[in-house]
């Protein structure tokens, strides 16, 4: 076998609990999941097709940023197959044996964490992500809602619930049991040690992860094709422009599974390096569109308050392990999370296509239901974020679950407020029409007010009036005005300290 032969047979394979497994004759629709239990990796179970229940969780070896790996968990019913190509993943089969038990896997087992076992795996191989978790042992501490003592980590901007071995239950969010309860389960992972040094999957952590290669697969249902680089996927898709993007896959997934989505031509754009940067210059933040959700709040570590206030409530961990800013935009949910506190921060979305780059504003960017300015030869390759940012920000998410679930309402505020004065407001707002919009009305309510209770109530009743709610499964026409109508008094009444707002009545 020629060199280029062993290239195109690696590029075509997954290595899987270190051994390669082929590619060969499966259809660019299939996902993950499928594809692993049609190997007899059974392990891994469907439980919603979603994204929701985390029983299909498998590890990936992803960059941690620098030139080590980090084991990171995602939801295999959401990713296609194809989509790892070359890449190195590892299932609950992988972690240990009936024999010798992986650490996450025996304390599970000795505190009974497991019952009927069907979401067992998934829960496993999410825990052993946290487990593997570069610098987890060195934040450990006293264990609580504030998180770990100690000095300030790339994630100690956001409350967690860690750990005396600092454990982040966040880890678990994506993840759901019916039958066992959590405490059980919580008690084992906040029993994990340190992994030990004859780990091989610790080690592994200090050598790169396999590199994103070109791939190609082709089926009967259609063409799966990862581009080497930015110049490649335009040209694909000035050849394709019917073709679907697709980076996380954590919506385009759901329509796969559950709604029988096909496209003749997909182009997996995840791991383009073109659209993995992130800058922080003293004009503006620029986030690369294919980078996560979960490394764009590592990478970020607080610097964009808002921001960090919408990633904790964003669906769970496994789904922003996968997720990311371009496919937010991309999809053109008008329940999306991310959209309204960009379009509080003024966000501008970077379009690129076969004539070049082009700037469009995000207030400016959505045309209809999921529609957009976006042109078939276009893709999105970052979103940048003028600095500075407004001194007073604030994300109110409304939904019937804390964790992993959509919006009825969304409101996002970026206000600047000097002297008691409303010198700038922006408001972006999800849930309401169909598309993300700004509270246009309401921003001119506020500015060059005095930020008191008067101003709140008069702002707050225009604000009811902002975008056209339907009555949907998820709320009211009267309950999404309702909320809107409170959302500014909330905001107020967190922001001014107890009789300060009432010396500008």
């Amino acid at each position: 076998m020629t060199a280029e032969q062993r290239h195109a047979a690696q590029r075509h394979s997954v290595t899987v609990n270190g051994a390669d497994r082929s590619l060969s004759g499966v259809e660019p629709a299939t996902n993950a999941l499928d594809w692993l239990r049609g190997e007899g990796l059974t392990g891994a179970k469907e439980g919603c097709a979603e994204g929701e229940c985390g029983a299909c969780a498998v590890l990936v070896a992803r960059s941690d940023g620098a030139s080590g790996t980090e084991w990171t968990a995602l939801n295999a019913c959401l990713v296609p197959a194809a989509a790892l190509a070359g890449q190195e993943v590892v299932t609950a089969e992988g972690l240990g044996t009936p024999t010798r038990l992986h650490p996450v896997q025996h304390e599970m087992a000795v505190r009974g964490g497991s019952q009927c076992g069907y979401c067992t795996p998934g829960f496993v191989c999410s825990m052993a992500a946290e487990y593997y978790r570069d610098g987890r042992v060195a934040e450990a501490g006293p264990a609580g809602p504030a998180g770990p003592a100690g000095p300030a980590g790339p994630r100690a901007h956001a409350p967690r619930a860690c750990g005396p071995n600092g454990f982040d239950l966040e880890a678990l969010s994506g993840n759901l049991c019916r039958c066992t309860g959590y405490r059980p389960i919580r008690d084992a992972a906040w029993a994990l040690g340190a992994p030990g040094a004859d780990d091989p999957l610790a080690t592994r952590r200090a050598s790169a992860p396999p590199p994103a290669t070109s791939t190609r697969l082709e089926g009967r249902t259609g063409t799966y094709a990862r581009p080497a680089d930015l110049a490649e996927a335009l040209a694909l898709l000035a050849e394709h422009p019917e073709a679907v993007l697709v980076a996380g896959s954590t919506d385009r997934g759901v329509e796969v599974n559950l709604r029988g989505a096909r496209s003749p031509f997909v182009i997996g754009i995840d791991r383009l390096p073109e659209l993995r940067g992130l800058t922080v210059t003293t004009d503006a933040v620029e986030i690369g569109a294919a980078l996560t959700l979960t490394e764009v709040e590592r990478a970020l570590a607080g610097q964009v308050p808002l921001l960090d206030q919408v990633f904790p409530q964003f669906a769970s961990r496994l789904i922003r392990n996968g997720a990311t800013i371009g496919g937010n935009l991309g999809t053109g949910s008008p329940i999306g999370d991310l959209p309204p506190a960009l379009l509080a921060l003024e966000a501008v979305v970077l379009l690129v296509g076969a004539e070049g780059e082009r700037e469009v504003a995000l207030a400016d960017y959505f045309t209809g239901y999921r529609q957009s300015v976006r042109r078939a030869d276009e893709l999105v390759r970052a979103v940048r974020i003028p600095l500075p940012l407004a001194g007073t920000t604030a994300f109110h998410k409304i939904a019937k679950r804390r964790f992993d679930d959509i919006s009825s309402v969304a409101v996002a505020f970026a206000l600047d407020v000097v002297d008691g004065m409303v010198q700038r407001a922006r408001i972006g707002v999800g849930g309401v029409a169909a598309t993300p919009v700004r509270a246009l009305a309401t921003e001119a309510a506020l500015e060059g007010r005095a930020w008191s209770a008067e101003t709140v109530q008069t702002a707050s009743e225009v604000m009811e009036s902002e975008g056209t709610p339907l009555d949907d499964h998820r709320a009211s026409a009267a309950y999404r005005r309702a909320v809107l109508g409170t959302a500014l008094q909330r905001l107020h009444a967190e922001s001014v300290p107890d009789g300060e707002g009432a010396a500008h009545e």
